[in-house]
């Protein structure tokens, strides 16, 4: 119980962390078209909600980091992900990768599965298909994503990850 109210506490401490330096960001940088961006940062919203970064490191490879909470937990994702230009819309990908997770699942959620009365430590893999949107005049991303994941420990698959993140990209 100690490590997350330990977690939940630097959870917040995040959320102010990058409203702050995305409200830095948005004011030091000037108006101009992002077809493509290197970095995004921002919310992502769904089954789970959480933060999420991508980083291009390529004109079509990037990689993604998601924290988001579930069941009174948080899981930490890492993906590679693909990116392919879909032709006659300018600023539309779609992309597909995969990478791996850590977390835990706290006691006393409603979990449809196992013992809700004990907390759960989850590590396994996840796969990731979905549509990235870049705004040509904002430096506004959007990507709707599905995310399955196959664990090693705690409920072996999961397959209702699909969510809509918004990224402030730079």
């Amino acid at each position: 119980m100690i490590i997350y109210a330990y977690f939940c506490k630097k959870l917040n401490f995040m959320k102010k962390l990058l409203l702050l330096v995305l409200f830095s960001v948005m004011l030091s940088l000037s108006h101009e078209s992002y077809a493509q961006y290197t970095t995004g940062i921002g919310l992502r919203a769904g089954v789970s909600n959480g933060l999420t970064v991508k980083h291009f490191i390529s004109n079509d490879a990037a990689l993604e980091g998601i924290l988001h909470t579930r069941w009174g937990g948080f899981v930490i994702t890492g993906l590679y992900e693909v990116h392919k230009d879909i032709r006659d819309v300018k600023g539309l990908m779609w992309f597909f990768g995969g990478g791996a997770h850590i977390g835990s699942w706290n006691a006393g959620s409603n979990r449809p599965w196992g013992n809700n009365n004990e907390s759960v430590t989850v590590v396994g893999l996840s796969g990731i298909i979905g549509l990235d949107y870049n705004f040509q005049d904002v430096p506004i991303g959007l990507s709707l994503d599905w995310k399955p994941t196959i664990n090693f420990s705690g409920q072996r698959t999961w397959g209702d990850e699909v969510a809509l993140s918004i990224r402030y990209v730079f």
